[in-house]
């Protein structure tokens, strides 16, 4: 059997390695959301010779498409057996599109395909989030003009935001009366872990502030070459334009140099969903699930 365990900081050298031989755009393969979030699906990783594996158990064993380089028939005959050892068929999920080929080219007519659009990854042109430019974003220059009206200030995120960021979480978790919703509760680890580990995540991080009190912060850190990815992001939905304010000035802040930011899935919510659509993805990551027969 593999040995998979839970992942641990001293990890992140060697999978930011594999990462980057994979150059993928999926929020899955980050280094940080691996490390941050492990808890919600029970996740564990494994090296597997040139190949970073994440298995969770949570919702019945399964594997994602891994990251890194080599013989991928002999990699997912070994992650089969591992399944079987599991009494389970072989799952993986988030399969890109141009990655579906390779099942077919290793292993035609043994597994089928499937998809879950709240599964997809919305990933946005980095200059049209940092300029809002064009009639379709009238909205949302309209959202920043009356923020915009307060008195604000928006700066990068630094150690000494930390304390009161987490303050403005627990405030949004305990309004929400989260408590039973574990997504909710694995996010508040989440924000403790990311600002925790900051620095040694290479996290970079923005915050709104009316009348010296903080109303917003947002988390990132690029996924690949070209593409950033938003972690966490929180406003005070109260004050008109803040969820706007907090995601342009971050965008013209610290995404400089990236095409593309990746916001992530919608998870099935329709609130979530119509925000994120809002904004008018340049695509849809799309990822399947390929289970073995």
């Amino acid at each position: 059997m593999l040995d998979f365990r839970v992942i641990e900081l001293s990890d992140r050298d060697w999978i930011n390695e594999l990462l980057k031989m994979s150059d993928f755009r999926g929020c899955g393969y980050n280094f940080a959301n691996n490390f941050a979030w492990h808890r919600l699906y029970d996740t564990k990783i494994c090296r597997y010779k040139d190949f970073y594996i994440l298995r969770s158990q949570k919702y019945g064993l399964h594997f994602t498409f891994p990251a890194g380089k080599g013989d991928y028939k002999d990699l997912f005959l070994t992650l089969k057996k591992e399944a079987e050892e599991h009494n389970s068929p072989l799952i993986v999920t988030a399969v890109e599109n141009d990655y579906l080929r390779l099942f077919e080219e290793l292993f035609p007519g043994e597994y089928t395909v499937s998809f879950d659009e709240a599964d997809s990854d919305y990933i946005y042109d980095a200059e049209k989030l940092r300029t809002l430019s064009g009639k379709k974003y009238h909205k949302k220059r309209n959202h920043l003009a009356r923020f915009y009206e307060n008195n604000w200030e928006y700066s990068d995120m630094t150690e000494k935001d930390f304390d009161e960021c987490i303050e403005f979480a627990v405030k949004s978790y305990n309004l929400n009366q989260a408590y039973d919703d574990e997504s909710s509760v694995a996010e508040q680890y989440a924000i403790n872990t990311f600002m925790n580990w900051f620095d040694e995540l290479e996290l970079r991080g923005g915050v709104i502030r009316v009348d010296g009190k903080v109303e917003g912060f947002t988390i990132g850190d690029p996924i690949n070459s070209d593409t950033f990815d938003i972690h966490i992001e929180k406003a005070n939905a109260d004050i008109q334009g803040a969820y706007a304010a907090i995601n342009n000035e971050f965008a013209k802040s610290a995404v400089q140099g990236y095409t593309y930011i990746n916001r992530e899935e919608d998870l099935g919510l329709e609130g979530l969903r119509k925000s994120k659509q809002s904004y008018y993805p340049a695509f849809m990551l799309q990822k399947n699930t390929v289970t073995f027969k």
